[in-house]
């Protein structure tokens, strides 16, 4: 959040979440397009989206994962899953988020699991509550994930030690 992510000292793997075929209509018939997004990240608490459209389906991946490059973020961990319950909203898109035990894996639909997969997450609970439109989903996640605040985190921007912020 502070400083920023540069993608090239980065280990990335790279996710395609939902590739869409869409048309246009024109005087001459139908122009036949794809729209690809993309999740990268390098599985360490570093995450970005993107979104590429493009006349061929790898043209379309790869614009998205330039894209998603651009977007980076730095997720706050305890261990292998989040420090608290978080709501992220993004449109119509609502997705909860919660820390979940050593060995509950990710229990998350679609879109919402690529993202977490690519963050490096490896337990937590997640659910879609309005829109499953991965778009919106993929935003509303990403909405959460750059809300979570680490115990430190908070006591840092209070002024206060850790123990204060605890109690």
């Amino acid at each position: 959040m502070d400083k920023t992510i540069n993608p090239a000292e980065l280990d990335l793997q790279e996710k395609a979440v939902v590739i869409n075929r869409v048309s246009k209509t024109v005087k001459g018939g139908r122009i036949q397009r794809f729209t690809a997004i993309v999740v990268v990240g390098d599985g360490n608490g570093h995450v970005g989206y993107g979104h590429g459209k493009a006349a061929e389906v790898q043209d379309a991946i790869r614009k998205g994962i330039e894209d998603a490059k651009k977007n980076m973020i730095t997720v706050s961990l305890k261990g292998t899953t989040i420090p608290h319950e978080i709501t992220g909203i993004y449109g119509a898109g609502k997705v909860l988020l919660k820390p979940a035990a050593e060995g509950t894996g990710i229990i998350a639909g679609g879109a919402v699991r690529e993202v977490l997969e690519m963050a490096g997450i490896k337990n937590i609970r997640a659910k879609c509550l309005r829109s499953t439109n991965p778009t919106n989903v993929v935003k509303a996640t990403f909405v959460g994930l750059t809300s979570l605040r680490t115990a430190e985190q908070v006591a840092k921007i209070r002024g206060k030690s850790v123990d204060e912020v605890r109690s």
